[in-house]
């Protein structure tokens, strides 16, 4: 069931649920480039459950906007899994948890980031969500909620074991927010934790970087973020050194200004 976590490792980058960017017209510019797994942005599963119109907006797909996995976010339990079973309803092919958004707006509903201070809440989310859908289900997480509360390990293994297919870890502390640097020792101390499949985020802006990602933590994929907004041709450069093509990726002026036109 996790073939599409091994194909996207082995073809290239995945790209990251961003917020208020990884729309529909931007995930197909980064797949043009080689992104061989995207995400929605982060969708609200009390605004699919309410049937919310806005809401339903980021479940909007094509033919050629696939795989595609769905990010939603949420506290409740039940309502997760309703929500999960609306989109698994779509067709899309993976659900994901966000367990690690930092914004105060996301925080104050009890979800994202905060829930890793409440393992026994994560249980029970993680495993009302793959109960309730056929389709893989994965957690994004933080290394832990502050740095004096690194926990990681013991999210992924209650991840795990509550049924996740994979986990992707943002190697840094929801307090960090996305300052400073992120620590990738935590992504090698989950992937020595865990059987299932774990995606690398954080802190990949060159094609490079996703290479000694993979080889100083040995995660199965890597997952790009901010390092695409405005460098699309990142997934091209990471598909390229993988591959053992040449590293040169970035385009001409004249392809700039193509896809603009286009």
């Amino acid at each position: 069931m996790m073939d599409l976590i091994k194909k996207a490792a082995k073809n290239g980058a995945l790209l990251a649920p961003l917020a208020g960017i990884s729309n529909l017209p931007f995930r197909l510019i980064a797949r043009a480039q080689g992104c061989s797994l995207a995400y929605t942005e982060m969708i609200s599963a009390n605004g699919l459950v309410r049937k919310t119109a806005k809401t339903y907006e980021y479940l909007k797909t094509v033919s050629d906007d696939r795989p595609l996995g769905a990010q939603i976010f949420g506290a409740d339990p039940q309502i997760m899994a309703e929500a999960a079973r609306i989109v698994a309803d779509t067709g899309i092919d993976l659900i994901d948890i966000n367990m690690g958004c930092p914004v105060r707006k996301v925080i104050k509903a009890g979800a994202g980031a905060i829930l890793m201070k409440d393992p026994a809440l994560v249980a029970r989310i993680v495993e009302a969500v793959k109960k309730a859908v056929k389709i893989p289900v994965t957690v994004k997480i933080r290394s832990g909620w502050s740095r004096s509360s690194i926990n990681a390990v013991e999210i992924a293994k209650i991840v795990e074991e509550n049924g996740a297919d994979a986990i992707t870890v943002h190697a840094r502390t929801a307090d960090q927010g996305y300052s400073g640097h992120a620590d990738w020792k935590i992504i090698a101390d989950v992937k020595k934790a865990v059987k299932i499949h774990v995606v690398g985020n954080g802190d990949i802006r060159h094609p490079q970087d996703a290479v000694r990602m993979l080889m100083e933590t040995a995660c199965d994929a890597v997952m790009v973020g901010r390092g695409a907004l405005g460098n699309p041709w990142i997934f091209k450069g990471i598909t390229n050194i993988l591959t053992g093509s040449e590293v040169d990726y970035l385009p001409s002026l004249g392809q700039r200004l193509e896809m603009i036109e286009n």
